[in-house]
């Protein structure tokens, strides 16, 4: 009896321990640097988001908060990266709007997810912009009028660059496309950034872009926006029309957002969750993403989890609409 007992009560210990261990390391969280994966390379609107809020949080977390860069598959490459990420609280991602495509893409062309929406869990919506529709200030289309027409009478003519197949430079000039009835050549490039190069270069004629990316080279007389994918005026670029005040009702919204791994513990995920708001409303942040063309729109979890949802049900007709593209 003695010695069940003893074994009874070391076991009681060290169920105890393990537990006031987990306790412990979960209120310690977090104690070493936290890598945030932005899925495309430097310069699109994901890394611009991203630095500016990596370094609020580390202020708040007080650990570093480091950026890496994983490009490639319109975000799908970095976006799988994270969601097989150690449910630790030490891997985030700031993801764009592609987030709600992939997977229903990657189904329609047979081959398996990258990644599940059940994998990452919404933390926080930073922005959620209408992409602007850029050519270079020397083309001859002024207008959207002018660029839809233009692609009528050549069809396949006109490029557009995007951040790869299915992405968020992809889906919106495609459905323009599907709206006004046109045909255009896609070039797929592995993020924003190397598209807007092309374009500035002259190897693509036009981008749907988030304001952010090509606000510079707007404001340097470079490019030139035709219009916009979303509703009214942008406060950025208000000398550009609607898409919809043009004649054709074609709407996308560019959104940015900080997601974890579903299985990150409650605690953890928390603590992250009340550092994203406190960068959303940090006033050096806002900013610095104003200055690049795009308000801060914050949505908090639960918000955020809402337009999700909504958003996948949405792009799900989009992309079967668009097809199988290899």
């Amino acid at each position: 009896m003695q010695r069940r007992f003893t074994l009874f009560a070391g076991l009681a210990a060290t169920l105890l321990l393990a537990a006031t261990g987990l306790t412990w390391a979960q209120a310690a969280y977090p104690s070493r640097p936290i890598t945030m994966i932005v899925p495309f390379p430097p310069g699109g609107l994901a890394d611009i988001v991203a630095r500016p809020v990596a370094e609020a949080m580390s202020r708040d977390l007080g650990q570093p908060v480091v950026i890496e860069n994983k490009g490639g598959a319109g975000g799908g490459i970095g976006m799988g990266q994270a969601a097989k990420a150690a449910p630790d609280g030490y891997t985030v991602l700031m993801a764009l709007s592609s987030f709600s495509v992939l997977p229903e893409a990657d189904t329609l062309l047979g081959r398996a997810p990258m990644y599940s929406f059940a994998s990452l869990r919404p933390i926080a919506r930073f922005t959620a912009d209408p992409t602007v529709l850029a050519v270079r200030a020397e083309s001859p289309w002024k207008s959207v009028k002018d660029f839809v027409e233009d692609a009528r009478r050549r069809p396949g003519a006109i490029n557009y660059g995007s951040s790869g197949n299915y992405g968020t430079m992809h889906v919106p000039m495609e459905i323009l496309a599907q709206n006004a009835g046109i045909k255009m050549t896609h070039v797929p490039f592995t993020g924003a950034a190397p598209a807007v190069i092309a374009l500035l270069g002259g190897q693509i004629d036009a981008v749907s872009s988030g304001p952010a990316t090509v606000l510079q080279h707007v404001k340097a007389g470079k490019l030139r926006v035709l219009g916009h994918w979303g509703i009214g005026k942008l406060d950025a670029l208000a000398d550009a029309p609607s898409l919809r005040d043009a004649g054709f009702d074609a709407q996308y919204a560019q959104w940015s957002g900080l997601f974890i791994p579903s299985a990150t513990p409650e605690p953890v995920a928390q603590r992250l969750r009340a550092a994203a708001r406190a960068a959303a409303g940090d006033a050096k942040v806002r900013e610095v993403i104003l200055n690049a063309g795009s308000p801060v729109l914050y949505q908090d979890s639960p918000e955020f989890e809402k337009y999700i949802q909504a958003d996948v049900q949405r792009m799900a007709d989009v992309v079967k609409k668009m097809g199988k593209i290899q």
